[in-house]
């Protein structure tokens, strides 16, 4: 086989499945006895999430709720990074949690080392926040798949356009 074949490693998630699992997390909320009253709201844009609500106790429910219908809806833990818990008017507490979407230039770096050393007929090209991984066997390519998925990463990692 003289064609070369290839992969791309990313991170990221699907956004209309996080839309669909905060409204979940609403809809939970509202029907809670515990979460009725405690006037809680999420809300969500691309880049994060930031919950408001009366307690930390409550903040801790909402999060945890929030975590049980993201791995539902098949996406990641590894893509909330949880900001500190800050306090808003009155007794009331915020917290900001971040939405990871792309590998880090240091983190690509480290994996594309790792490819490298155990991989020696594969080549490993940082593109933007993405990985290009390519080699002549397509053999090849399915065993650092493999690797990958069993190295523990602290993004989630997907593998796209397999050629």
């Amino acid at each position: 086989m003289a064609s070369s074949c290839s992969f791309d490693v990313v991170s990221d998630f699907d956004y209309q499945e996080m839309v669909n699992t905060v409204d979940q997390v609403r809809r939970e909320i509202k029907g809670r006895y515990d979460l009725k009253d405690t006037n809680t709201v999420l809300d969500l844009n691309p880049t994060e999430i930031v919950i408001t609500t009366n307690s930390e106790f409550t903040l801790d429910a909402v999060t945890t709720i929030l975590q049980m219908k993201a791995a539902k809806r098949q996406l990641s833990l590894k893509i909330f990074e949880y900001g500190k818990i800050e306090s808003v008017s009155g007794s009331r507490v915020r917290q900001e949690i971040t939405l990871r979407k792309g590998i880090e230039a240091e983190l690509a770096k480290k994996i594309s080392k790792q490819i490298r050393d155990a991989f020696k007929k594969i080549q490993v090209s940082i593109q933007g926040d993405a990985l290009r991984v390519s080699g002549k066997s397509r053999d090849d390519l399915q065993e650092v798949i493999q690797f990958l998925k069993q190295e523990d990463c602290p993004v989630a990692l997907q593998f796209e356009n397999y050629r």
